[in-house]
């Protein structure tokens, strides 16, 4: 198996939010008491008349960010996912509705905030947020793709939310990688045994058992489905004309995540594959880390290979 440095995907959102606001006078970052957590501190203090601490109060805030959106500016919300959609539901339906331009970002995604227990894990952003009409939803894998989404997200007119790793990740993709909203990417290809298709937060899990099944002599894709909503029609139904069974990686539970949303893209289409799905089931998890946690649960390699066979 090849080795990958590793590095910390979350680390790289506050670094460029200051890159993108040096030539882009619009934005502004907005927080709830979890500006270090989120690596936006260092925004703070770059920005400090751009940058707004909001506490505790999540519900307040978004509709805070609904308000600078509709004078003009790009407010960049980013908090725990919990907190940034989790928490904020309602509000989040009134943006969408409004068509205002907040960008949100929900670091610690899944269970990657394992420790703080069930009340921190976001094993349910995806399907709340990618319901939602007019929401566009991201899952960049490493620290330069998340680097990339976020260019694009500022970009992009209308509400966006972009669940992104506290977990270190292979770093699989090179700094001057680029992010097109709507399109998966095939990472690897040795053949049409197996499709391998994650969101960005499960990259570890799905990269090792793509190997893992290589090694034992399968042949097969591995796909990163950068954009959960509008997700790759076409890629998905080549997947699933051309290969045998089509894995579904992710870190979040398997309904309404990305399996559901690729079940939903093949519904009333005949298709060759057979789609398996590798995630949180209907139920809460503990406390622990997030590596016990998901070897707990299944999210893990070896339960990649299993769902092949």
């Amino acid at each position: 198996m090849k080795h990958y440095p590793y590095s910390v995907p979350k680390d790289v959102i506050g670094h460029k939010l200051i890159e993108i606001a040096r030539d882009n006078q619009n934005i502004v970052v907005l927080s709830s008491d979890v500006s270090v957590s989120t690596n936006v501190e260092m925004f703070r203090k770059e920005y400090p008349e751009r940058f707004f601490e909001l506490g505790i109060a999540e519900q307040s805030t978004m509709s805070i960010a609904g308000g600078f959106a509709s004078e003009g500016f790009v407010p960049v919300y980013v908090a725990l996912a919990i907190f940034s959609n989790g928490m904020t539901w309602a509000q989040t339906r009134q943006v969408c509705n409004a068509g205002l331009n907040v960008k949100i970002i929900g670091t610690h995604a899944g269970v990657d905030d394992g420790q703080d227990g069930s009340g921190h894990h976001a094993t349910e952003d995806i399907a709340i947020s990618r319901v939602l009409p007019g929401m566009t939803v991201l899952s960049p894998s490493d620290k330069y793709e998340v680097a990339a989404a976020i260019e694009a997200m500022v970009h992009h007119a209308g509400p966006v939310y972009m669940r992104v790793a506290r977990e270190e990740q292979p770093v699989i993709h090179s700094e001057n990688c680029t992010f097109p909203i709507g399109k998966a990417e095939v990472l690897k290809d040795t053949g049409d045994d197996f499709a391998v298709v994650f969101e960005g937060s499960a990259l570890k899990q799905a990269l090792e058992g793509f190997e893992l099944a290589c090694s034992r002599g399968k042949k097969g894709k591995l796909v990163s489905v950068r954009t959960i909503k509008p997700i790759d029609r076409e890629c998905i139904h080549e997947l699933a004309d051309s290969v045998d069974t089509i894995v579904v990686v992710e870190n979040h539970s398997v309904l309404g995540g990305l399996y559901s949303t690729i079940c939903e893209s093949l519904a009333g289409k005949k298709a060759r594959a057979v789609i398996k799905s590798v995630g949180f089931l209907d139920k809460f998890a503990e406390s622990g880390s997030s590596k016990d946690i998901k070897e707990k649960y299944g999210l893990s390699a070896e339960q990649v290979v299993k769902a092949m066979e």
